[in-house]
């Protein structure tokens, strides 16, 4: 039996993932008739990013960074309520969130934010998450920022 590398698996997966968003458009995995889109129209060509850009039935929410100061309890409630306006906006929900990336300025700070983020309804399966303290955030950004997939 051939030993799989971590890269082949993720390949496979990431192939599997996009082909079924085709099939479950209605088309065929080769016609390659899926195209990127803006799924908000609220992007503005001033910025060099979409805010949610969707690809068939998946929607990419770029990365939201906390433009309010204060406990980071109230930051992450200020981005998931923003997140959660980008959803709706695009036809979605928290419920159909796949996946998370979490971005904490302060690691020490992740049981406050994880209390904030279980709290909200996410549906009946939590979604597939990383959390980082990455070296630095944008200017701007205080105590974290958050970017997801979801479906339609």
């Amino acid at each position: 039996m051939e030993k799989q590398t971590r890269r082949g698996i993720l390949k496979n997966v990431t192939k599997a993932a996009i082909g079924g968003a085709v099939l479950a458009q209605g088309a065929s995995a080769q016609t390659g008739s899926m195209t990127k889109k803006d799924a908000t129209g609220k992007s503005s060509p001033a910025f060099p990013f979409t805010t949610v850009v969707s690809f068939g039935n998946l929607l990419f929410v770029s990365g939201i960074g906390c433009r309010v100061a204060g406990t980071i309890e109230e930051e992450t409630n200020w981005v998931l309520d923003e997140m959660e306006k980008n959803l709706k906006a695009a036809g979605s929900s928290l419920e159909k969130v796949l996946k998370v990336n979490i971005f904490l300025e302060d690691i020490k700070d992740f049981d406050r934010m994880n209390a904030v983020y279980r709290a909200r309804k996410w549906g009946s399966v939590f979604p597939a998450r990383n959390t980082v303290q990455p070296a630095a955030l944008p200017a701007g950004d205080h105590g974290l920022a958050i970017d997801c997939i979801a479906y339609v």
